[in-house]
């Protein structure tokens, strides 16, 4: 039997560490050397030269002789590479975490803030320009003579021609609007707006007018009135929007501050823009010449739909004088639609809206869209609220003509002229 030595000669056991034995009897304890931080070992000490070294005290991290051997840090749970001794991005040697500088809230919500408002006012100034562009800015009323003074609020002449400009022959068969050449008034109204409600006042196209001395809207030349008495569209069919308003500042004594004009291709596609425009239609109509087919009762109305609506005057049992009341509804209800947030908030709607609309409207020079905007709020208040909406007062007709009457139309435009409540009725 071999007997077990007492410890490994120095010669063999650094072959034999680590690999085990085959011996049944296990090994005795192993020293392993000690890696000191401090400096290098003379010679003649330590494992190769004069047996184990002497050991350095763990009493509060230190070594022999008061050196620090050791981190001070080591075993305290503290991580290697502080800066100021301490864990990774540690404050200082208390071991936590140490964050970056708090984000400045109060500085990115300023940014963001100013960004957002320049935006905005970039968009709403482009906005403007654009819209401003398209404004059609035809009609002079500078040139028209002999005026009356102005009064209180503002007054409004629009106009629905019955232009054919920008359609097709498809389209003009599938509105039915004819072939004709050459553009007249389909409908006139007086839009009145001040501090009492807006009032909407229809003129009849078949109202008798005495058509008075004016200045011609393309020669310049003066052609002197003769007391000739005409039905109303017919001097817009003579000499355009210049002398329409010279006879309706005549016939009425009310001031004209600015006139606008939409033919049957904008008035569709303004319809259209919008997604439509319900209607609470209070009969069953059908008219073969307009094309309107209509149930009664609400229902939303397309372009093709509005336009027939509103041209519709044989189904009527008061022909011209029921459908000047159907196209204020509409209008009514149009200009409500366009003010909705649904349109205004949403650039998908807004745009071709606003693109429908004024490429497709005419209007005097000094119209700007401040003054094209007060016109459709004010619109948009004349079915509800204190709004007014009206025909001009009748006395009965000289054939085929309209007579107004007289005193009640100088009652009315006294009122008007005063920015006073309307209290005068009209057909």
């Amino acid at each position: 039997m071999t007997n077990w030595p007492e410890a490994w000669p120095q010669d063999d056991r650094g072959a034999r560490y680590g690999r085990g034995s085959g011996n049944a009897r296990p090994e005795s304890a192993r020293v392993m050397r000690q890696v000191r931080r401090g400096p290098a070992v003379p010679p003649g000490q330590g494992a190769y030269g004069g047996g184990v070294p002497q050991q350095p005290s763990y009493v509060d991290g230190r070594g022999h002789g008061g050196h620090s051997d050791y981190a001070s840090d080591y075993n305290t749970g503290q991580v290697y590479g502080s800066p100021a001794g301490g864990g990774y991005g540690g404050p200082g040697d208390d071991g936590r975490y140490a964050h970056g500088p708090a984000p400045d809230w109060r500085r990115r919500i300023k940014l963001t803030s100013i960004t957002v408002a320049t935006l905005l006012v970039v968009t709403t100034v482009g906005t403007y320009f654009w819209a401003d562009s398209k404004l059609n800015r035809e009609v002079d009323l500078s040139i028209v003579i002999d005026r009356p003074e102005a009064g209180e609020g503002t007054n409004y002449l629009i106009v629905g021609s019955d232009s054919r400009a920008g359609l097709t022959d498809e389209q003009k068969k599938k509105l039915r609007t004819g072939s004709a050449e050459g553009k007249r008034t389909d409908s006139m109204m007086i839009l009145h707006t001040g501090s009492n409600g807006p009032t909407l006042i229809s003129l009849p196209r078949d109202s008798n007018v005495e058509i008075p001395t004016f200045k011609g809207s393309e020669s310049g030349k003066t052609f002197q009135g003769t007391g000739r008495q005409v039905k109303l569209n017919a001097a817009y069919a003579e000499d355009g929007p210049e002398l329409l308003v010279r006879t309706v500042e005549f016939n009425t004594g009310l001031h004209i501050d600015h006139y606008v004009e939409i033919g049957f291709a904008g008035f569709a596609n303004i319809v259209d823009a919008v997604g439509g425009v319900e209607m609470d239609i209070p009969q069953d109509i059908k008219d073969t010449k307009s094309g309107a087919d209509f149930k009664k009762g609400k229902q939303t109305l397309n372009g093709e739909e509005a336009l027939a609506f509103v041209r519709t005057r044989y189904a009527l049992a008061g022909s011209d004088l029921d459908r000047t009341k159907n196209q204020q509804k509409f209008l009514s209800a149009l200009s409500s639609q366009v003010a909705t947030p649904s349109t205004v908030l949403n650039p998908f709607r807004l745009y071709p809206t606003m693109g429908a609309g004024l490429d497709s409207l005419i209007v005097d020079e000094e119209m700007g869209l401040f003054d094209l905007a007060g016109m459709f709020w004010a619109m948009k208040g004349v079915s509800g609220g204190d709004g007014t909406s009206m025909n001009m007062p009748l006395a009965g007709s000289s054939g085929s003509n309209l007579l107004w009457d007289k005193a009640k139309v100088k009652q009315l435009v006294t009122q008007l002229n005063n920015d006073e409540k309307v209290t005068v009725k009209g057909d």
